[in-house]
């Protein structure tokens, strides 16, 4: 599967196509790891990772999507998105990053943004990684006491537990508002890692 991402990708750069892949799921859900298997065999001239940090005081006072638009596909390019624009669709909201009004607008705004990707040629994939409560505690167990890994704890994994059910009520939101029949989302069960990562390259290809 891993030999047909690199087909794909020689399709993607011939024919000048553009990709963009985004993940989305809870603290631990596996994204990162997901986009590593996709993308270790990949010419990395013609792909790249987004992985956005917090926005700058300057981008706090521009169009929620204008951050995320720079970071669009060139043609002939894929791009992954460890976390996308639906930052504000789930962990915005329950941690306080965003007030109730920016929430709706974009809320209201999300769905037309996503129409005008897709009518510009861009390829949309949009994949939620779907952990248990258990499993991601075991995970941030695995994370805390592994020195490798321990970079990837911050302070808000450490309250996700806690604000399980808060992340469990937006999630279902976005669901509702967001699967669409012509941007829908794909639900990958992922507390196997390898199965998980199998599904998730399967898909992609299937998709595109």
């Amino acid at each position: 599967m891993q030999a047909e991402l690199v087909n794909l990708q020689k399709w993607v750069t011939k024919n000048k196509k553009r990709v963009c892949i985004i993940f989305e799921g809870r603290d631990a859900a596996g994204k990162g790891g997901s986009i590593r298997r996709m993308t270790e065999h990949l010419n990395p001239r013609a792909r790249r990772v987004v992985a956005l940090s917090k926005p700058t005081e300057v981008e706090q006072g521009q169009w929620y999507f204008r951050r995320y638009i720079k970071e669009m596909p060139n043609p002939g390019e894929l791009v992954f998105f460890d976390r996308s624009w639906y930052n504000r669709a789930v962990v915005e909201p329950v941690n306080g990053f965003c007030t109730a009004e920016e929430y709706e607008v974009f809320m209201n705004q999300v769905n037309d943004f996503e129409k005008m990707i897709l009518e510009s040629g861009i390829h949309l994939v949009k994949i939620y990684m779907s952990i248990s409560k258990k499993e991601q505690s075991k995970r941030f167990a695995d994370i805390k006491s592994n020195p490798l890994k321990q970079w990837k704890m911050t302070k808000l994994d450490e309250k996700a537990q806690i604000l399980w059910e808060q992340y469990t009520e937006y999630k279902n939101a976005m669901f509702q508002k967001t699967n669409t029949k012509i941007s829908p989302w794909k639900v990958i069960r992922a507390n196997r890692k390898t199965e998980a990562r199998v599904n998730v390259i399967n898909h992609v290809l299937n998709s595109i």
